[in-house]
């Protein structure tokens, strides 16, 4: 119970936090989100901890500690049978939003529940009309009455939020169970997270799995990164680990950057997929340019070390460094760094400068860049793991 503990209260966060936002993502696409840092010092007690397998004595890449669970957004989908409305829909992606509004309100006027929910959409974002939620809200309920399921998902996210109108989790619920049953990936996903938090509804890992597996099928990332977590600990379904592999590749495909450390992790050590070090630090090196401070981190520590890729100190401490300021400190990296050169560390002192955004030449505080969040407490890696015996299945 205390790792479903420690997913559910992450999941209760990111619904009470990012439900507003959930709904309201439809124009340009939303950010990526970054890991969570957590401690490691208690590495079988961690709720996304695995086992790696090894098939040398080097080091192993150390695991992640639990991230937030991805929030899903509201992306609405034009009727492929109604040209009208792929008209309406096309003018909104080319940011034509007036004329969208124009022929939005043409065809919701004539009943068209997928205009209803465009307009929606409208005044949610504010783009071609002042933002109104209560408007919003009004035309997502008469899409969702109408049974469009992008309209139920979204209107239940403002409901979340209390956008539009009064907190009604308990309506929420039925329209994510409605949208859901009609095949909408994003509120299996988000009726998922309220089975897991179980505060709105009462904690059902099972179920939640269910869900999970629902929105995965249909290519969900977000849905696909939090069911690989649940089979690398065994929640709500049986543990395993080629699965979470697989579904951790499928997520990182699709560019979730939470998915893609914890494949390049599970690369790095054969954790349920073949042993490659080399696609592995690749991984690393994407998501570290996607400013994970996680995969900066990693990375810096494969590239001090030369595990897996060859050594080069500079680029490794510039990541340390920049890793370093989003609070992922690393107590034994700050001792090697003290002993490089003064030429070595002013290298990498100013290319991580010019990451950051400073110029070349700026000077910082004892020489580092200054860090915008208070370190994080000292994290030790994995020790050295023995060979295993029987390669890992594949």
């Amino acid at each position: 119970m205390k790792r479903v503990a420690a997913i559910s209260f992450f999941a209760g966060a990111l619904l009470l936090a990012n439900g507003a936002a959930a709904q309201m993502s439809i124009a340009p696409p939303a950010a990526k989100s970054e890991p969570k840092a957590e401690p490691r010092s208690e590495p079988k007690a961690e709720a996304k901890k695995a086992k790696p397998q090894t098939a040398t004595k080097k080091p192993a890449l150390p695991e992640t500690s639990p991230s937030p669970l991805p929030a899903a957004t509201a992306t609405p989908a034009p009727a492929p049978d109604n040209p009208n409305v792929d008209l309406v829909y096309g003018a909104f992606q080319r940011g034509e939003y007036k004329t969208a509004f124009s022929l939005a309100t043409q065809r919701a006027q004539a009943g068209d529940p997928k205009a209803m929910t465009m307009l929606g959409e409208i005044y949610a974002n504010g783009f071609g009309a002042k933002r109104d939620f209560a408007k919003a809200a009004d035309w997502y309920k008469r899409a969702a009455d109408a049974g469009d399921r992008e309209g139920m998902f979204a209107l239940a996210m403002m409901r979340i939020a209390g956008r539009g109108g009064p907190v009604d989790k308990q309506d929420a619920v039925r329209l994510l169970a409605s949208a859901a049953k009609l095949g909408e990936p994003k509120a299996a996903y988000n009726l998922a997270l309220l089975y897991l938090d179980g505060q709105t509804l009462p904690q059902d890992v099972k179920r939640s799995a269910e869900l999970l597996r629902q929105a995965a099928d249909a290519g969900n990332p977000e849905a696909q990164y939090a069911l690989a977590t649940f089979y690398k600990e065994g929640t709500g379904v049986e543990k395993d680990l080629e699965k979470a592999a697989r579904l951790l590749q499928a997520a990182a495909l699709a560019d979730n950057v939470d998915a893609e450390v914890e494949y390049a992790i599970a690369l790095f050590n054969g954790t349920g997929t073949p042993r490659n070090q080399a696609a592995a630090v690749a991984l690393l090196r994407k998501a570290a340019k996607q400013n994970s401070p996680i995969a900066q981190n990693r990375l810096a520590f494969v590239l001090i070390k030369g595990m897996g890729v060859p050594m080069d100190k500079v680029e490794g401490f510039k990541w340390h460094l920049v890793a370093k300021t989003a609070g992922r400190g690393d107590p034994e990296l700050d001792a090697e760094f003290a002993q490089l050169s003064p030429e070595d560390r002013a290298k990498a002192e100013a290319l991580a400068h010019r990451w950051l955004g400073d110029t070349l030449d700026a000077p910082a505080a004892k020489g580092q860049p200054v860090p915008q969040l208070q370190a994080a407490p000292p994290i030790p890696f994995l020790n050295p793991l023995p060979a295993p015996t029987v390669a890992p299945k594949r």
